[in-house]
């Protein structure tokens, strides 16, 4: 375990009470996007284990490749985790701040094993249960950060199987954020149904 991991480990640790060893990570990946769910993972850390893993930090700062390996590495050495999605069309509905935000409850309940604090990036949910809400969270946590790579894994995963079925938006390329390419495919074909329709109302088809 290099010196990152073990400050990442002690930043956790300094929210449990005495006695405690248990810390759930929360995150998001996918608030942006014109397309496709926003995602969220939940992952219970037992902050005394020996069982941590190098390179773990806000997922964006880790390239896909190592990405990729940590998913894998994350999911067996967790005590537990959960990934939930809020479809479009719920995002449509209650906007995507609220969208993230029901994502992340869902998560942190739908976790099977107990725990002792929830370390929340910058989001303040509505859950019976001791937690913390850490702006930055995912660069500073150990539990925040293997929650961002697994959510950031599997919502990338997820955008390139929607590009086999609307491959003219080029979704596994983007993953549904709103670059040149997509946003002219937009305005020169219309919406597919995993377009936010409250995303792309100023794009109109020709």
């Amino acid at each position: 375990m290099n010196d990152k991991t073990k400050q990442k480990i002690e930043f956790d640790r300094q929210f449990l009470k005495v006695g405690e060893r248990y810390a759930v990570g929360v995150d998001e990946v996918g608030r942006g996007p014109l397309a496709g769910p926003v995602v969220c993972c939940a992952v219970i850390i037992d902050l005394f284990s020996e069982d941590f893993l190098d390179g773990v930090d806000d997922s964006k700062k880790v390239s896909e490749k190592k990405r990729e390996l940590l998913f894998d590495q994350l999911r067996d050495s967790v005590v537990d985790y959960c990934i939930c999605e809020i479809s479009p069309e719920k995002i449509d509905e209650i906007n995507i701040l609220e969208a993230t935000k029901l994502c992340m409850k869902n998560c942190v309940e739908g976790l099977k094993k107990p725990f002792d604090v929830v370390l929340i990036d910058a989001m303040n949910i509505d859950i019976h249960t001791r937690k913390e809400i850490i702006v930055k969270g995912d660069a500073q946590s150990y539990a925040i950060g293997s929650a961002s790579i697994i959510a950031k894994v599997y919502r990338d995963r997820l955008m390139v199987n929607h590009d086999k079925i609307y491959p003219e938006y080029s979704f596994a390329k983007n993953k549904g954020y709103g670059t040149k390419d997509h946003i002219n495919a937009i305005k020169e074909i219309g919406s597919c149904p995993i377009h936010r329709k409250t995303f792309i109302k100023n794009f109109t088809a020709k």
